[in-house]
């Protein structure tokens, strides 16, 4: 197997003291506030996590249009639809989408896209489907933006079409009846960084307040949208969005629902069926135990399998749901292990670092899982990466996965002005995108990519850099300090705490053949870490990279230290 020539760096995050003074002058507790204060937190304000403390509905552009459109089809018993996405936050926002307008009166079903027969969004083929339906608006979720000739097919048909979409817009706008995405010219809402889940929670949000101001809550009680943030947080979570100031609030009160148990009965299926403790659900639990289970079924089947467990009211069909789910989750897992493998012999003979980018292709790819393939890859060579599969048409689907520093829809719209007609379609995020290339255009795509990609890059973009925290004291080594980091809410664009330390290694041991259980030692106390995903041994004293967490045996916790880097320790 290849490996990658990247050199590590680590970069200690600076902290701004004046920030920091700020913070425990408020009352934080000194350890966070250095931990916040690295993070660009200066204010306390930005750490809080009640529900008031959202960014209000109306600073969302035309999100009152979309509620008087959506109250006047309410009152008329006009029959909505909602166009979802395969994808997890696709699956949350459809979720959402239909257990709140359908609290609120409305009459309204959804239609998800299949993945290897319609292609992404609002597509005129599915506007079509969606027609024999016979709805009066189409609702689109964490999609639409993009979707010119989809809405033109509904607007001939009659459809009106209302946009709920978070990703960034192209040159040619959509002739929607309405259009709320927080990144659209002219919208000032202050968190671009809504997942699609989020944007419909607002639009759900501004939509009971609309019937509110009609009077139509006046004999009955108003829904209870809190209800639905342990999706949204799931969604949000899932679809790897900044965790900014606003979306750590929503995550926040999701997570603190599925922790009481008052989650909906599919999420705390699918937390079985990982093996998950509800009432210590962590923001990993979502990313890597719910999220994959959901996304499974959009990347290998129908996505109405998941949006059906979301939807569930039964604990029995909930179950149920979340076993097929499970199942498809290990077949997704069962198929990746064999797309690696391939692409790794792909890469035989080839130095990844002789380039800024990778773009691979093999007819046996499953269209499904190249993303997760792509994401593989990027973290292994620590390069942008495009990884492509073979449709029925012998057409190219490629999906990317980026490194800092590099804008991948960027990329790809210079690409495309550059070599006009090479790329059929594309769209996507700064991280992540998507595009279709017509057969034979890998050559080409290849070469444009990397091109672009290095004006774009500069060696040390191409190094791998792990930021730490410092070093923590020992007398923070200590489950309890483990347990205040686990209740805070880390991810996406506000990392987890990872700190630097010097450990003897006092003894270890290979687990489950990939791993490395270890005894370290430090100032004559002995502390229990792990090495996951490598079984290689450790000299006998090293500087670590590693996190705090919890172990739990026999209901009682312990501090476990995680060790994701190490080095020999320096004489």
């Amino acid at each position: 197997m290849p490996e990658a020539p990247i050199r590590m760096e680590i970069a200690h995050r600076p902290i701004d003291p004046a920030a920091l003074q700020r913070l425990v002058e408020a009352g934080c507790d000194p350890r966070l506030a250095r931990l916040y204060a690295a993070r660009g937190v200066g204010e306390m304000r930005e750490i809080e996590t009640a529900f008031a403390a959202l960014v209000a509905p109306g600073q969302l552009a035309h999100i009152e249009d979309a509620a008087r459109l959506l109250a006047d089809a309410i009152e008329h018993s006009e029959r909505l639809l909602v166009i979802a996405d395969y994808d997890a936050d696709g699956a949350t926002a459809c979720a959402v989408a239909v257990r709140s307008l359908r609290s609120m009166g409305a009459v309204v079903d959804y239609l998800v896209p299949n993945r290897f027969e319609h292609g992404y969004g609002l597509t005129p083929e599915i506007v079509r489907e969606a027609a024999q339906r016979s709805p009066a608006i189409l609702i689109t979720v964490d999609n639409g933006i993009a979707a010119v000739a989809g809405v033109a097919e509904a607007n001939r048909l009659g459809m009106r079409v209302l946009v709920t979409d978070h990703h960034l817009p192209g040159a040619e706008r959509p002739a929607a009846a309405c259009i709320v995405n927080p990144n659209q010219d002219g919208c000032g809402f202050p968190s671009k960084h809504l997942a699609g889940v989020g944007v419909i929670f607002y639009v759900m949000l501004a939509l009971r307040a609309e019937l509110r101001q009609r009077g139509a809550f006046a004999s009955k009680p108003e829904p209870a949208l809190a209800e639905l943030l342990d999706i949204v947080a799931l969604g949000t979570v899932a679809d790897v969005v900044r965790l900014d100031a606003n979306n750590r609030i929503l995550v926040a009160q999701g997570l603190a629902r599925i922790r009481a148990g008052r989650a909906a009965p599919g999420i705390l299926a699918l937390l079985e069926a990982g093996g998950r403790s509800v009432a210590r659900a962590t923001v990993y639990d979502l990313a890597f135990v719910v999220g994959p289970r959901i996304n499974a079924a959009g990347r290998l089947d129908d996505m109405s399998v998941g949006i059906e467990c979301l939807l569930a009211t039964d604990e029995a069909r909930a179950r149920e749901l979340a076993g097929k789910l499970d199942k498809l989750n290990r077949e997704r897992r069962e198929i990746e292990v064999d797309m690696q493998a391939s692409a790794l012999a792909l890469l035989e003979g080839v130095d990844p670092g002789d380039g800024f980018t990778l773009s691979l292709h093999h007819p046996d790819w499953h269209a499904g899982v190249v993303g997760l393939l792509a994401s593989r890859l990027k973290d292994r060579f620590h390069r942008p990466v495009f990884a492509f599969a073979s449709d029925a048409d012998g057409r190219l689907k490629g999906s990317g996965r980026s490194i800092p520093g590099l804008h991948l829809r960027d990329v790809l719209d210079l690409v495309d002005k550059r070599r006009p007609g090479l790329i059929e379609r594309f769209g996507g995020h700064a991280a992540a995108a998507g595009l279709t290339l017509n057969a034979g255009g890998l050559e080409s795509f290849r070469a444009a990519f990397e091109a672009t990609a290095r004006e774009m890059l500069g060696p040390a973009d191409l190094a791998r850099r792990i930021d730490v925290d410092g070093e923590l004291a020992s007398a923070d080594l200590t489950a309890g300090f483990a347990r205040l980091l686990r209740e805070t809410v880390w991810g996406q664009g506000f990392p987890e705490p990872r700190f630097i330390g010097r450990f003897e290694v006092h003894s270890q041991r290979v687990v489950g053949e990939h791993h490395r259980k270890l005894a370290l030692r430090r100032e004559g106390r002995n502390l229990s870490a792990m090495r996951f995903g490598s079984a290689d041994p450790l000299p006998d004293a090293i500087d670590a990279v590693y996190r705090l967490d919890l172990n739990e045996y026999q209901g009682v916790e312990s501090l476990q230290l995680l060790v994701e880097h190490w080095e020999p320790a320096a004489p």
